[in-house]
């Protein structure tokens, strides 16, 4: 089987970047949600992509609109998954709702079709109860700003097939992705194994006092060379998708770093989505020519 229709089932922030970078890379999309004002809301997102194809892909107004005009946008969960190949699941990361849309696509996809989810916590395992074909599932998560930063990390249960595996290894070089193959399952994947516990230093300095956002992200910046900082890295992935996840005891013993996400969250300092988190957008601060000077 060839990967040639997909349907990707919630356009929140990385639903819709999966979606469009499939469709700017040549395939037939169709994104579902739930109603017609989430699908507003979805291609208003989409629509802001433009300017960040044209600076980092150099795509020209009639690339970018080319991509558009492969994207289909649909409320009904059966006119969105009849033909798919393939359905990347993005919906918020709850089991129980996730759950409930695996048992309804089960009944509407064709028998032949792959279900990967998005999800940056779940486990394949725990979501192959909820189909009709464990062989015919697995993970593939994907980092903010996919155009760029271009990893997309596949993961299987136990169950999955491996030639579906590689079907999905397959895809995802097509849409210009690199695919960070795990050889077992685990929570975090790599990215975020890596990258969890430098936001939460970052943020646990902060909430108590130690350092402000600046100057913990100026520290981080000048010592390693990196382009940004734990706080930048916060705005690029945004507080309502850092409020999805509970951050495990571990990193967050007394509560104060998710009480800080939800505040902010709260009061609309979304980060890049909003125009401002940490920072203020398009043009952050720690962009500035001035930033790492003492």
């Amino acid at each position: 089987m060839t990967i040639k229709k997909l349907t990707v089932a919630g356009g929140g922030v990385l639903g819709s970047q999966i979606a469009y970078q499939a469709a700017y890379k040549g395939y037939p999309v169709t994104i579902y949600d739930i109603d017609q004002a989430a699908l507003t809301a979805v291609k208003t997102r989409i629509n802001a992509l433009r300017p960040s194809y044209q600076t980092d892909l150099q795509a020209s107004d009639a690339d970018f609109d080319a991509a558009l005009s492969r994207l289909t946008y649909v409320s009904d969960l059966a006119e969105a998954v009849k033909h798919a190949d393939l359905i990347i699941e993005a919906i918020p990361e709850n089991l129980d709702l996730k759950t409930k849309f695996y048992q309804q696509i089960s009944e509407l996809a064709p028998a032949t079709a792959i279900f990967s989810s998005n999800s940056s916590s779940l486990l394949p395992s725990q979501l192959a109860p909820a189909t009709d074909r464990p062989a015919r599932l697995l993970n593939m998560h994907f980092a903010n700003h996919i155009w760029v930063n271009n990893t997309a990390e596949i993961m299987g249960s136990s169950q999955t097939d491996p030639k579906v595996y590689q079907e999905v290894v397959t895809f995802a070089k097509s849409i210009g992705m690199i695919p960070i193959q795990l050889k077992k399952e685990h929570s975090s994947y790599i990215l975020n194994s890596l990258l969890t516990p430098l936001m939460a230093s970052g943020m646990s300095l902060w909430v108590n006092g130690i350092a402000d956002p600046q100057t913990i992200d100026k520290t981080w910046m000048i010592a390693t060379g990196a382009a940004m900082g734990p706080f930048g890295i916060l705005d690029m992935i945004g507080a309502r998708t850092l409020t999805a996840v509970p951050l495990p005891a571990a990193i967050d013993p007394d509560g104060k770093i998710t009480a800080s996400l939800k505040q902010r969250l709260a009061d609309g300092k979304l980060g890049v989505e909003s125009g401002e988190g940490f920072y203020h957008y398009p043009n952050p601060e720690f962009q500035q020519p001035d930033f790492l000077k003492a």
